[in-house]
């Protein structure tokens, strides 16, 4: 596994009312790192992310990009690399862990030739070089409408601080997103993953899904740190995942698309309040009519 953090020298300013005091200190990054993902060695996606549980990311992405739908299509994956190969901005050429080769189960087929995700993604973005909206627009194998899941609504308003309780490499560096799953009737922290990305954070919780044989994750709930996009929805609903708790705001394709796939989305859970976009259903409120 790669660094998941680097130390630079920078220099600090601070403007005071009648002065400015500059001093130089050593900071601590967030690493960032391309991956190369392949599938029977053939390439299907680059994206920017940090390193560690690359193959929980790659399991993740090929159950959002409808590839695979459960652990037992997924068979092995295999760092691999060498000259040329996974070498950074630093121009080094050793293996550097920055390609991974993923085999699936026999009788499950292959991303076609011609698979849109043959590009370069960036860290903020999974879905920004889709060669059209109609090819983000997976259908699930799993039905997260039919889910009959219900979570108080106190329940929703701690998983921020509980997911933040997780965030080590965002404590030494403040530049990562994070994503833990909840079991939501015992309220268990299943697992939680921090990434450069916030889509590569949920795909790494649903990696680990694939690889312990989870899906569909139905009876959970997904808590990201930042914004609920339309790529986290669709991620949340490809792995069966009835509910998603955002800290931040949804964009409204997010709340359009969980409105038709029948999943609960809530946003700004923060303090003592969130927003119920879709599934309210779902949502206990004491007290309420």
């Amino acid at each position: 596994m790669g660094r998941l953090t680097a130390r630079r020298p920078v220099l600090t300013v601070t403007l005071e009312s009648d002065a400015a005091r500059t001093r130089r200190r050593p900071d601590t990054l967030a690493v960032e790192e391309p991956l190369e993902i392949r599938v029977g060695g053939e390439p299907l996606a680059v994206t920017m992310r940090t390193p560690g549980h690359d193959v929980e990311l790659a399991a993740g992405f090929l159950v959002s990009e409808a590839v695979i739908a459960h652990g037992g299509q997924f068979r092995s994956a295999i760092h691999c690399g060498g000259p040329g190969t996974g070498a950074g901005a630093t121009g080094a050429t050793e293996n550097t862990y920055n390609v991974l080769d993923v085999a699936l189960a026999a009788g499950v087929a292959l991303p076609a030739a011609d698979a849109a995700r043959r590009f370069y993604t960036t860290s903020s973005c999974g879905v920004c070089g889709k060669a059209s909206i109609d090819a983000v627009e997976t259908v699930s194998a799993h039905d997260v409408a039919g889910d009959p899941l219900e979570v108080d609504a106190a329940f929703l308003l701690s998983l921020p601080d509980r997911l933040r309780d997780e965030q080590a490499v965002f404590t030494k560096t403040g530049g990562l997103h994070a994503a833990a799953l909840f079991d939501g009737a015992s309220g268990e922290l299943l697992v939680a993953r921090e990434d450069v990305g916030r889509h590569n954070a949920v795909d790494k919780v649903v990696g680990w899904a694939v690889l312990a044989d989870r899906l569909p994750l139905s009876g959970t709930v997904l808590q990201v740190s930042g914004r609920a996009s339309f790529e986290l929805v669709q991620k949340a609903a490809m792995a069966g995942i009835p509910v998603l708790s955002a800290v931040s705001a949804p964009s409204s394709l997010a709340v359009e698309l969980a409105e038709a796939r029948g999943l609960t989305l809530a946003g700004f859970v923060r303090g003592s309040s969130l927003n119920v976009y879709t599934g309210p259903q779902r949502v206990r409120v004491p007290g309420a009519d």
